[in-house]
C-alpha cells in the first residue's frame, strides 16, 4: 500500500539539477541513477550513452523550458522528477501555459519511505507558484498506474506501442498496396524526401501537418491544439547531425494540398531499428487505401537505404482502429502500452493532505 514506510527510515533530500552547473561528480552521479532507472523502467533495452544523455539536458530548446530536482540519500540519487512547459515569449505561449509535462520516479530499493509524496510536493509548488491547472504524465508499468491512480490522476489516453521484424514484413503485398493506392489517388503526385527535409519546404508543411495531426485520436485529453513547429524541426535535425540519422517523408499532393503523408526516423547509434512516425491522411481522400500506400513507400525507402534495418518500432493511439488494423495485417504485435494521465492542484493537494511532511525530507 501506498501509506505503508520501510521501518528504519534514511533521511533523503531533494535539491533542484541544473545541467549547466552541475558538477562532475553530479554528472556521474545523475548517469548512476539514470542508468538503474532505465533497467527498471525497460529492462534489456539499448541505452543511449551517458555522454549524449548529457549534452541533450544541456541543450537549449526555443520552445520548450524544463524545472529538474533530484532527491539523494547517502550520497546516491534515488529519485527524479522532471517538469516540461512552455517556454515564456515562444509562439502561442498564453494557449500552452497553463500545461506542463511531468515524469520520474524512485528507484525500487528506496520506494514506500515518502520520496515520490516529497516529489509531487515539489510539483504542487510549481503548478501553484507558475499558475499550471493541469500536468500530464505517462505511465507503462502496473506500478506506475496503480501510483497514478492512487494519488487522483485520471486517464485519459492509451497509446500501444508495436513492433515488427522488418525482413517478416509482407513485401510482395507492400509493393501491391503502394502500386495501388498511387493509382487510385487519381492524379496524385509523390514526393519523397530521405536523409532531411530542406527548411523552406517543412515550412510549407507546418500547417497542413498540424491539421493532419489534430485529426488523430487523443481520446480526452486536456491539452491546447497540437501544432508541428519549425524550431523543433531545427533542434531535431541539429541533434541528428550529431549523433547521426536520418529523416524519411513521403507525401501524396492533391496540386499543393496534403492528401497523405508518412514520416519515420532512422538513428545511427541503433542501426537496427527503424521508428515509423506519422501516418495520416486528408478526410476527403480517405477510404482509397493512401495510408498503406504511403506507409508502404515509406517502408521500401528505408529499406533500400538501411539493409541493416531489422525491427521497426511504431506507436498508435488504441482507438485508432484503422491504422491499428494496417499494422495488425503487416505482422506487428504489442510490445508496450502507455497510458497519460493528468492531474491539477486540487488533486494533488487533497493527496498530499493525506501525507504530512516527513521528518526525514530535506529541501536544498
Amino acid at each position: 500500500m501506498l501509506e505503508t514506510r520501510a521501518a528504519h527510515p534514511r533521511p533523503f533530500s531533494i535539491s533542484v539539477f541544473d545541467p549547466h552547473q552541475a558538477s562532475t561528480e553530479s554528472w556521474e552521479k545523475f548517469h548512476r541513477y539514470w542508468q538503474l532507472r532505465t533497467e527498471e523502467d525497460h529492462p534489456g533495452e539499448r541505452r543511449i550513452p551517458s555522454a549524449d544523455t548529457e549534452r541533450a539536458l544541456r541543450e537549449h530548446l526555443p520552445l520548450l523550458a524544463f524545472h529538474r530536482v533530484l532527491a539523494s540519500c547517502e550520497g546516491e540519487f534515488i529519485g527524479s522528477l522532471t517538469l516540461s512547459f512552455r517556454r515564456e515569449g515562444s509562439p502561442d505561449h498564453a494557449a500552452f501555459a497553463p500545461y506542463l509535462d511531468a515524469w520520474g520516479g524512485v528507484l525500487r530499493p528506496h520506494r514506500r519511505r515518502g520520496v515520490a509524496s516529497a516529489l509531487l510536493r515539489v510539483l504542487l509548488g510549481f503548478m501553484e507558484a507558475q499558475g499550471k491547472t493541469t500536468a500530464s504524465i505517462k505511465a507503462h508499468l502496473p506500478e506506475g498506474h496503480a501510483f497514478l491512480a492512487a494519488i487522483g490522476a485520471i486517464e485519459k489516453h492509451r497509446a500501444v506501442e508495436n513492433r515488427a521484424a522488418f525482413d517478416a514484413l509482407p513485401w510482395d503485398e507492400l509493393a501491391r498496396w503502394q502500386s495501388q493506392a498511387f493509382a487510385a489517388g487519381g492524379g496524385l503526385r509523390a514526393e519523397i524526401h530521405a536523409g532531411r527535409v530542406p527548411f523552406e519546404r517543412l515550412a510549407s508543411l507546418i500547417a497542413p501537418f498540424s491539421a493532419l495531426i489534430n485529426d488523430a485520436p487523443t481520446n480526452a485529453l486536456d491539452m491546447p491544439r497540437m501544432r508541428y513547429e519549425l524550431e523543433n524541426y531545427r533542434t531535431w535535425y541539429a541533434d541528428m547531425s550529431q549523433r547521426g540519422g536520418e529523416h524519411f517523408l513521403v507525401l501524396l499532393l492533391d496540386g499543393d494540398e496534403v492528401a497523405a503523408m508518412c514520416d519515420a526516423s532512422w538513428d545511427q547509434r541503433f542501426p537496427d531499428r527503424m521508428y515509423q512516425q506519422l501516418t495520416a491522411v486528408a478526410p476527403r481522400w480517405r477510404g482509397k487505401g493512401l495510408a498503406k500506400g504511403v506507409k508502404a513507400s515509406m517502408l521500401a525507402l528505408v529499406r533500400e537505404r538501411h539493409p541493416e534495418v531489422a525491427t521497426v518500432i511504431t506507436s498508435n493511439a488504441e482507438v485508432n482502429a484503422p491504422m491499428l488494423s494496417i499494422n495488425h495485417r503487416l505482422g506487428f504485435a504489442p510490445h508496450r502500452h502507455d497510458a497519460v494521465y493528468q492531474i491539477g492542484p486540487e488533486s494533488l493537494r487533497a493527496f498530499l493532505s493525506t501525507r504530512p511532511l516527513d521528518p526525514m525530507e530535506r529541501y536544498q
